[in-house]
């Protein structure tokens, strides 16, 4: 069997541990999607996502059908596993490596505690757009949050953030609460980007409040009216989508 070891870890990135099952699931992964790869196909993908990483040419649905064959009969991964089977898909260039790696976090991230939050970060600042990071931010960073409320407190930090992918993933980690939604800080992250200039930002403003309104409008029409003239109308657009505000 062919394993594929670890690159170093990029200054300032995690380490990448060792994992048998990651050596496993490597091996498995590099040689089944290069089997399914289309090299015409690759080249519409990577330019439908603005070049943002070359890709393999493997669709959606082939690409999780061959994700089950990589997967199947292997034992349930800890914490560890995952961390090394994300970081070490992330060091492979094509875009299909990284969306098994967060199909994988999104089915195992209740093995994950909060120390794994760092990992999470690293993947969403690594070769970022939206195709990544809203998974990651609403199923990965938002479960981690669920399961562990201290790191609302990074959320706050995040929020904050220069990097504009961070603060998107504050926005969006709580797309999925529904009735759980911290909606003091759901409103709050809002206003704090109303005036970023960067259409994800304005984009997912309007998304996390859109998706809130679908278990309470009411609250969503408020707010919006109460902070119009800050909301930018890109923003207040998709909020008020579910709302029957037109």
């Amino acid at each position: 069997m062919v394993t594929h070891r670890p690159r170093p870890a990029m200054s300032g990135s995690p380490a990448v541990s060792d994992s048998e099952l990651a050596d496993v699931v490597l091996e498995r992964l590099v040689r089944t999607y290069r089997e399914g790869a289309d090299s015409a196909q690759a080249e519409r993908m990577a330019a439908y996502m603005k070049g943002i990483a070359p890709f393999l040419g493997i669709a959606s649905p082939e690409r999780k059908a061959l994700s089950k064959s990589v997967l199947e009969g292997l034992a349930r991964p800890d914490e560890r596993d995952c961390a090394a089977i994300a970081l070490r898909a992330w060091q492979l260039p094509e875009r299909e490596y990284h969306y098994f790696a967060v199909d994988y976090l999104r089915r195992y991230v209740k093995c994950c505690s909060s120390g794994f939050l760092p990992v999470a970060r690293h993947l969403i600042t690594t070769v970022p757009w939206w195709d990544t990071v809203d998974a990651l931010a609403s199923h990965v960073v938002g479960g981690l949050v669920a399961a562990d409320p201290a790191l609302k407190k990074t959320m706050d930090d995040w929020i904050e953030d220069d990097d504009l992918w961070v603060a998107r993933t504050a926005l969006l980690h709580q797309l999925r609460y529904k009735d759980a939604t911290d909606t003091g800080r759901l409103f709050a992250y809002c206003l704090r980007q109303s005036g970023h200039p960067d259409f994800f930002i304005r984009k997912a403003i309007g998304w996390c409040l859109r998706e809130y309104a679908k278990t309470d409008a009411r609250a969503v029409r408020d707010f919006v009216a109460a902070h119009e003239r800050r909301l930018a109308p890109l923003s207040v657009r998709e909020a008020l989508k579910n709302t029957g505000v037109e």
